[in-house]
């Protein structure tokens, strides 16, 4: 199994001995449509790479005319294999170099081959791994190529320092020359075989937990059950009803303001929305989070690297015409973007966020009777609660964020299930994912209010989000050198966590069919009181 942002192992995987000329020119010729090397491109190459003189001393293995044969070969590489982005879900939406990359671990990747498949195919996954080893066999065998072409450039310069009869000094120019016109070839073949591995390979998910049940939501288990159904003694009334009766939302005025699935709160409506926002982030500053309002607008490629595809079909992201930005569908984002391609020192670890925003998405593809008022909308507001941590202490800290949610639920005196959701319903960032859903009486079904994941290091590396380890102090007897104490050794990634402490819509649906009585009112859960002024009972208006 797989995380997607591995970096890439300084180990170098073994070149194989089969002819990467014949190996990569072949499997571009069955593959791939043609795209031409532009003179453009040609010229962008030759400026970066360093100019050589030729040697014709020593042992070469390759002359004139074997380089010019090469030459020709990368040429014809370029030309079939490296033209629109593959089949691959990747960040790049069918472009064809990546706006950012995540340094990926491919050697991990083949190396574990079986437990990759399996993750894909257990996660309905669109990735195609059979795709992305076959480009990271061809980097490897160009990348060895570029490098024996560099040696060779490197002697041959050596080779010119001293003092040479003319003839040869010609003849090592002559040898620079062909040596140049290879690498011009070679290195911009690499740079686009680069970003085509780079593009399928993102779509690739994040490992799963060993614990984590396979199969599609259904198959998803219990982990925790708090409360029970209420009894009613009368006709009750879902929250469409309830807030008609109370006055609290005017859908018909939203819906020819923005269109359907908007909605206004009236009266008592705003000030629960407010009292769950303040309670919730009041509660979760009290386990050390720090709070935040965060921007709503966001690069693509911010959302890109938090695994969300604002550009593919029946995306859930609304993209602004005309720019490279998107409104956020969650808090997550922003706050995931804070430390962006940082590296933080370990005694900050871990840094704990409570964010408030609104949220926006398109629902693509959302039908039926779960959409009917409140329950899914494109705009809402959201308390989310955020995590940067060891890797070490990831599962830790996932136990920590559903706790709270929970306690915080159980408190409003909500009958809710926590679910250990199973692989066909994790998004491509989750490790793990446990999602809350709580008894709404009047919808006669339990709705998702909540979710927790923990997306280990997935984010993390296409962030570029690492932490530096505290120097590890040296026992008595080692013979450290004077004054040199410890060693932090090399960076690593922190791992990510998400969780939602208040999704206002779902909550307030909760409250209103829950808490609903004969006579029309609607309790307010005490907890929430203070913040609503004292009203603990929502009436209807006397006219």
């Amino acid at each position: 199994m797989l995380t997607c942002g591995r970096y890439l192992s300084s180990a170098a995987a073994t070149t194989p001995s089969l002819s990467p000329l014949r190996t990569l020119t072949c499997s571009f010729l069955r593959r791939h449509p043609l795209r031409f090397l532009t003179s453009a491109s040609a010229a962008a190459a030759a400026a970066t790479a360093t100019a050589v003189q030729p040697d014709t001393r020593g042992k070469n293995p390759r002359t004139p005319k074997m380089r010019s044969s090469l030459i020709l070969s990368y040429h014809h590489l370029n030309c079939v294999g490296l033209g629109t982005g593959g089949g691959g879900g990747g960040a790049g939406g069918g472009a064809t170099t990546p706006k950012w990359k995540a340094a990926i671990d491919f050697k991990w990747i083949r190396d574990n081959r079986d437990a990759v498949a399996t993750n894909i195919l257990n996660r309905n996954s669109v990735a195609n791994l059979d795709v992305v080893l076959q480009l990271y066999d061809q980097y490897l065998a160009l990348q060895k190529e570029v490098e024996v072409l560099r040696a060779e450039r490197n002697a041959v310069a050596n080779k010119m320092k001293g003092k040479l009869d003319p003839s040869v000094r010609q003849a090592l120019v002559d040898e620079g020359k062909n040596l140049k016109e290879s690498l011009i070839v070679l290195e911009e073949n690499l740079v686009q075989l680069t970003d085509k591995l780079q593009l399928e390979a993102q779509s690739i998910p994040n490992t799963t937990h060993p614990d984590v049940p396979v199969g599609g939501e259904e198959n998803s288990v219990v982990r925790k059950e708090v409360g029970s159904q209420r009894n009613f003694s009368f006709t009750i009334k879902d929250h469409v009803q309830l807030g008609k009766d109370l006055d609290l939302f005017d859908f018909d005025a939203a819906s020819e303001v923005s269109g359907s699935k908007f909605y206004y709160l009236k009266n008592e409506a705003v000030l629960l929305e407010m009292a769950l926002v303040s309670w919730a982030i009041a509660e979760v500053s009290k386990k050390g989070f720090t709070p935040l309002i965060t921007p709503e607008i966001v690069r693509s490629s911010v959302v890109e690297r938090c695994g969300f595809q604002p550009r593919a079909q029946n995306t859930q992201v609304y993209s602004i015409d005309g720019s490279d930005q998107c409104l956020i569908g969650t808090a997550e984002i922003p706050v995931g973007g804070i430390h962006m391609n940082s590296i933080l020192p370990d005694s900050d670890l871990p840094i704990k966020y409570v964010a408030y925003s609104h949220c926006f998405r398109t629902e693509a593809g959302a039908a039926g009777a779960a959409t009917r008022g409140l329950y899914r909308v494109h705009q809402f507001s959201k308390v989310e609660m955020f995590v940067l941590c060891r890797p070490e202490e990831s599962d830790k800290y996932h136990e920590e964020l559903i706790t709270i949610e929970e306690d915080l639920y159980a408190s409003l005196g909500l009958h809710f299930k926590t679910l250990d959701m199973a692989t066909g319903d994790l998004g491509a960032p989750a490790h793990r994912k446990y999602d809350i859903e709580a008894w709404m009486p009047g919808l006669d079904k339990y709705g998702e209010i909540s979710s927790a994941s923990n997306c280990t290091d997935y984010q993390s590396r296409r962030l570029g989000i690492r932490f530096r380890p505290a120097p590890l102090e040296l026992p008595p007897a080692t013979n450290a050198k004077k004054g040199k104490g410890g060693s932090s050794g090399p960076t690593q990634f922190v791992h990510t966590l998400n969780a939602t402490a208040v999704a206002v819509p779902r909550l307030i649906i909760s409250i209103l069919e829950n808490f609903q009585q004969e006579d029309g009112t609607v309790v307010i859960p005490e907890p929430l009181r203070p913040f609503m002024g004292g009203l603990g009972v929502l009436s209807p208006k006397t006219k």
